[in-house]
């Protein structure tokens, strides 16, 4: 089991600023059976509307300073943070996760990618 959590300002499209992660990515993830969700600077109320509005069901939404929150929340082989800042960077490898930039995506198929 994997979980990928998106950062949302510089990573999502639907972002501000707009990133460059689209839903058909997050759809993938989702029919791999992956754990979703969010762990941004917004308010977990404001994510949660983004998605709804977006009409993606995640698995969670979180704060990223939180994100050992999720890691016990969520029994999972591999965790993994996409996001657009060292402060992204900063909270994911604290607590564990995989981290990458979002303008830095592996290839789709690259050995240690999500796909």
């Amino acid at each position: 089991m994997t979980l990928v959590s998106f950062d949302i300002d510089g990573t999502m499209f639907f972002g501000d600023p707009p990133g460059t992660i689209t839903l058909d990515l997050v759809h993938k993830a989702k029919q791999l059976g992956y754990i979703v969700g969010s762990a941004s600077d917004r308010p977990r109320r404001n994510q949660q509307e983004l998605w709804d509005e977006h009409r993606v069901e995640v698995d969670f939404v979180s704060h990223k300073h939180h994100l050992d929150q999720i890691r016990e929340r969520f029994p999972a082989k591999r965790y993994v943070h996409i996001g657009d800042t060292d402060v992204d960077k900063y909270f994911a490898e604290m607590h564990g996760f995989d981290f990458y930039f979002v303008h830095e995506l592996p290839e789709a198929g690259s050995e240690g990618w999500i796909f």
